[in-house]
């Protein structure tokens, strides 16, 4: 082979080995791009998506309609300063049916089970009703007095009918709630904060608070530190 072949083959081995890391350049850089932009973006923290829920000529948007007949006018409409907290079971701490529906709504069949025998002409309503599922009810418009708290006294005042609003969770004082109904009640909270100016968080009680004589839900299941954590978000 003569000098000047020597040189070309030399020379083309040059150019073959800067091909070569050229290419190597170009495809390591691709990778490279390909996995920065497929990895998963993992959020640093995880929110709780919240549902604002509204309020509509006093019933709430997000709830079934129930009218019950057990109600009447409240003494001052603009007078609603204390949300009341309540449990309801029927038969006792059995969940789902149709028996607090019926009982609300003056249709219950106390012949059905042998603890509704006490309930026979008992007339009562709550503004809502949170099942384990967390599904609202409404039985009665927010403006108007519905019939739950019975004798009550609250700070000082008396017949907490008139001015409160009273919330029932399906559930029993030492069964635990279920999740979704703490999450429900929240955001109905929030609603009625929003929604009514003399309302506020340090408003509220539990039916326990109100008729200590003679009521206890919604008893020791009920976790009142989660709650209160889940309106102030």
């Amino acid at each position: 082979m003569s000098d000047d072949q020597i040189k070309k083959v030399s020379i083309m081995a040059q150019l073959f080995d800067t091909l070569v890391s050229l290419l190597k350049g170009l495809f390591g850089k691709h990778a490279k791009q390909e996995d920065s932009t497929s990895a998963p973006v993992v959020p640093s923290n995880t929110e709780t998506v919240r549902v604002q829920m509204k309020i509509k000529n006093h019933t709430l948007v997000d709830a079934k309609w129930c009218p019950s007949p057990n109600f009447n006018e409240r003494p001052d409409e603009d007078d609603i300063n204390l949300l009341v907290v309540h449990n309801i079971s029927l038969p006792p701490k059995q969940f789902g049916g149709p028996y607090i529906e019926e009982l609300f709504c003056n249709t219950l069949n106390c012949s059905v089970d042998p603890s509704f025998e006490s309930l026979e002409g008992l007339k009562v309503s709550a503004h809502l009703l949170i099942r384990r599922d967390g599904q609202i009810l409404q039985f009665v418009p927010f403006n108007k007095r519905a019939w739950h708290a019975g004798v009550s006294e609250y700070e000082g005042r008396e017949n907490c009918n008139d001015f409160s609003i009273g919330i029932e969770l399906e559930g029993a004082d030492d069964i635990d709630y279920e999740p979704v109904q703490y999450q429900v009640l929240a955001e109905v909270t929030d609603a009625l904060l929003r929604h009514y100016p003399n309302m506020a968080a340090n408003r509220i009680a539990g039916h326990c608070d109100i008729a200590p004589k003679r009521k206890t839900d919604p008893g020791q299941a009920f976790d009142w530190s989660k709650y209160k954590k889940l309106i102030a978000v």
